[in-house]
């Protein structure tokens, strides 16, 4: 039971609006996955995934203040700039639209304190000897194989004895169930207490976890797991595997002591960058991270490992075993790049839906350089009667969650949207970029670097696409030749009214 003095603190509007919002995107990514879901009955021997309730009034004082927090910094990412993600964002959308592992086509990068100390690498799961059990939910999630970084990671995660770890790659290269897996094969179900802590800096992160956790260890039924979230009522203290964020986990283990934290076996911090740039997280973590023993195994993973993540990562994590796999990086020389001339917004338009007739094969995404242009493209598709997606950066995650899930799934075959897409987030059936608008900065002189952003969205990971620039003006034609220019490249004429489009489908 909380005492009186453990309420939040009032809490703005604004900030309540915020909240609610990402507790109903929480609703729609548990619905999606409502099969993997365990209710913990009286007797405790059922699968426990959390009681969900979302009541805020329940919520500690430390998680208060992190959300709070967590609110300041995201809208102060933003900016003025409504197409703008925070890497909070940014994050969770990576998660939800990835369905299949990036083909790294890098090496990984090994460090570790005794060069001498051998490491060892498995091109199989069975390989691993792991639980049979666990085998099978690994098997049954659809992975056949081991990512690059699990070939690594997951042989040095389950030695022992057991060793600590950094590692460092981007979303969808498989470090999520990496961890996953040696988490679960350090729990041992006998033992009423918990023995893994996985700290993620968002409720939606740490949800996205709890999925992965709830799908591997579908056919591993003693194996209680629990969320440190808003709304959670407080843990028994005999859940093997708590997941979630610092505010919540620092009340239930420091504050109140429901979870002797000096007994955990496992410790794992996901998602670091994004930790380091919440407000208050990073100190909870490190206090946290005081409290657990010395011979607690301790993984960090990020997305990032730039020199605040290092030093952060190097502060959590005695003698670590490093693992860093470098980024697949957009890249111009598989994308085919043309430029369509028009002499009016109608013939802008125009050129638009023929390119739309061609988009049989694949998927499109077009970029708008204002939320004017995007929403007035949107409507004059779909008057047309053509079935287009409009995602612009004043909608709320939710929505942005539900549009994404839908182009992933095909449901829409052309993307209409600003630069809230023109970094980040990766769809492997891209095959077509649409410039209606070539990015400028404010000088209105080329964005460089935005266009390779932005076309890069297709020709990922090694395959091939087409990016088609819309020019109606000399304006943007000098534009488009500051582009060239910069990259070296010729961007090609092409003519929207011919055959042209149709030999353009044969190249993706």
């Amino acid at each position: 039971m909380m005492s009186e003095n453990s309420k939040p603190p009032p809490m703005t509007k604004e900030s309540m609006d915020h909240i609610a919002a990402k507790v109903t995107a929480i609703k729609l990514a548990k619905d999606r996955e409502a099969k993997t879901r365990y209710d913990i009955n009286q007797n405790g021997d059922s699968r426990n995934i959390g009681n969900n309730s979302e009541h805020l009034s329940t919520r500690g004082d430390s998680e208060a203040t992190s959300d709070a927090a967590s609110v300041e910094t995201a809208s102060a990412a933003s900016g003025d700039s409504e197409d703008s993600l925070s890497l909070q964002e940014k994050s969770l959308l990576q998660k939800i639209v990835r369905t299949k592992l990036i083909n790294n086509k890098h090496d990984i990068e090994i460090l570790r304190r005794d060069p001498s100390s051998p490491l060892h690498s498995v091109k199989s799961f069975e390989a691993l000897h792991l639980k049979p059990e666990l085998l099978k939910g690994v098997y049954a999630m659809g992975f056949n194989t081991p990512s690059k970084i699990q070939e690594t990671a997951v042989p040095t995660l389950l030695a022992n004895p057991p060793q600590n770890m950094i590692a460092q790659s981007q979303s969808g290269t498989g470090k999520t169930a990496a961890f996953v897996l040696a988490m679960l094969s350090r729990v041992d179900p006998s033992l009423n207490y918990t023995q893994a802590l996985c700290l993620s800096p968002t409720y939606e992160l740490a949800v996205q976890t709890g999925e992965v956790v709830a799908k591997m260890s579908s056919y591993c039924p003693d194996i209680v797991i629990k969320y440190a979230l808003r709304g959670e009522e407080n843990p028994k203290g005999t859940e093997h595997i708590v997941i979630g964020t610092p505010g919540k986990v620092t009340d239930w283990g420091l504050k109140y002591k429901l979870i002797k934290l000096s007994k955990l076996t496992v410790f794992i911090l996901d998602e670091a960058d994004v930790m380091i740039a919440t407000q208050g997280h990073q100190e909870q973590s490190i206090r946290i991270r005081k409290a657990l023993s010395k011979d607690c195994q301790m993984m960090l993973f990020s997305a990032t490992y730039d020199q605040e993540v290092m030093e952060f990562a190097e502060m959590m994590v005695p003698n670590p075993v490093i693992i860093k796999l470098r980024r697949e990086e957009e890249s111009l020389d598989n994308i085919k790049q043309y430029y369509v001339k028009c002499m009016s917004l109608e013939a802008k338009y125009k050129a638009m839906a023929n390119i739309y007739g061609m988009c049989t094969v694949g998927q499109a995404i077009v970029f708008c350089q204002t939320k004017k242009n995007a929403s007035w493209l949107c409507e004059e598709l779909t008057r047309d009667g053509h079935a287009v997606a409009l995602l612009i950066g004043d909608l709320t995650v939710e929505q942005r969650i539900t549009i994404l899930d839908r182009f992933r799934e095909g449901k829409h075959r052309v993307l209409i949207t600003t630069n809230v897409l023109a970094r980040g987030i990766d769809i492997e059936q891209v095959t077509m970029v649409v410039n209606f608008d070539l990015p400028v900065d404010r000088f209105r002189q080329a964005d460089c670097e935005t266009y390779l952003h932005r076309i890069g969205r297709t020709g990922r990971f090694g395959k091939t696409g087409i990016a088609i620039n819309l020019i109606d003006s000399s304006e943007s034609m000098d534009i488009m030749r500051q582009i060239e220019r910069h990259f070296g490249v010729r961007i090609e004429l092409l003519d929207a009214d011919s055959d042209d489009l149709d030999k353009l489908e044969n190249y993706v």
